[in-house]
C-alpha cells in the first residue's frame, strides 16, 4: 500500500516542492494550509490547518485518518521567518515566531504519535534549519526557534523509538523559495545605532535566498529518508560551505568561529 504523508505548510515553497515529488514517487499527499480555499489548482490534496490552533490540527489529522485509515509519515514543515536587531524586535513578534516554529511543531507531532502508535510505525521528519546550528546576527531570534527543535527532536526520538516511531531532522540551508515574503522584518529605524549594518545583511539575507538551491534537492532528501528504515538523527542539505560552517563550529574555538561569522556578514 502507498504511504500517507502529511506535510505541513504545503500550499507553497518547500512544502509544496517535497509534495510535488512524493506525489510523482506514488505516495498519498497531504499537504496543509490556513486557508487551502484560496489555493487553486495544487497538485496535492491541502486541509486546513493552523500549527497555532490545536483544534484545526486535531481536525486535519483525523480528516486524512478517516479518508486513508493510516498515516505513515509527518513531514514538519511549516515556519515563518524573523529578522532585526534583539534589542528592537518586539518581544510579542519573538513569541509569535516561537508559537509557530517551535510550539506548533510540536502540537503536530504531539498530535499524531497515537496513530504512530498505534500502527506500532511512523517516521516524523522535522524541517528545521542550518541556522539553527549558530546564531546569526539579525536572525538570532529564528536560529532559537530552529536550534530548539532540534534538541526537541533528539530527546523525542528516544522516547518514541519504543513504539517504532522513527524521529529525524533535516536541516536546510538557503533554497530559492517566498520564505522573504513571509518574514517578520524589524523596521530598519532612521535612527536606530543598526541602521547601516543592519540593512547591509537585509540585502545579504534576500540575496542568499534569491540565488538559493532548487527546492528539489530537499524533496530528494525526504524521500530518501523516508525509504531508510533506521534514519539518521540529523541531515543537512544545501551548499558545501552551508554544511561545512557547521563542521567548522565543532572545531574551531568560539572566538574564532565568532570572527568569520563576523567577517562573512561585514561587521
Amino acid at each position: 500500500m502507498s504511504k500517507v504523508v502529511l506535510i505541513t505548510g504545503g500550499s507553497s515553497g518547500i512544502g509544496k516542492s517535497v509534495g510535488e515529488f512524493l506525489t510523482s514517487k506514488g505516495f498519498i499527499v497531504y499537504g496543509t494550509s490556513r486557508n487551502p480555499s484560496k489555493i487553486e489548482n495544487h497538485p496535492f490534496k491541502l486541509v486546513a490547518l493552523d500549527v497555532r490552533n490545536v483544534e484545526t490540527i486535531e481536525s486535519a489529522i483525523a480528516e486524512v485518518i478517516k479518508n486513508e485509515g493510516k498515516l505513515d509519515v509527518l513531514v514538519n514543515n511549516a515556519g515563518m521567518g524573523i529578522t532585526g536587531p534583539i534589542e528592537e524586535t518586539p518581544t510579542e513578534e519573538m513569541r509569535n515566531v516561537f508559537e509557530t516554529n517551535f510550539f506548533g511543531a510540536i502540537e503536530v507531532m504531539k498530535a499524531v504519535i497515537p496513530q504512530m502508535r498505534k500502527q506500532k510505525d511512523g517516521l516524523i521528519v522535522n524541517v528545521t534549519s542550518i541556522a539553527g546550528y549558530m546564531g546569526l546576527p539579525f536572525r538570532g531570534v529564528y536560529s532559537a526557534t530552529k536550534g530548539a527543535l532540534e534538541l526537541i527532536t533528539e530527546a523525542l526520538r528516544m522516547e518514541v523509538k519504543q513504539f517504532g516511531i522513527r524521529v529525524t531532522n533535516v536541516a536546510p540551508g538557503d533554497f530559492a523559495t517566498n520564505i522573504a515574503s513571509g518574514r517578520y522584518h524589524t523596521p530598519v529605524f532612521e535612527t536606530s545605532p543598526y541602521k547601516d549594518i543592519y540593512q547591509s545583511n537585509l540585502d545579504l539575507m534576500d540575496a542568499h535566498v534569491d540565488s538559493g538551491s532548487d527546492p528539489i534537492e530537499m524533496a530528494e532528501a525526504i524521500y530518501k529518508i523516508i525509504n531508510n528504515v533506521n534514519p539518521k538523527v540529523h541531515y543537512k542539505v544545501g551548499d558545501f560551505m552551508q554544511k561545512f560552517s557547521i563542521a567548522l563550529k565543532r572545531i574551531l574555538p568560539d572566538k574564532v568561529y565568532e570572527k568569520l561569522l563576523m567577517n562573512h556578514y561585514k561587521m
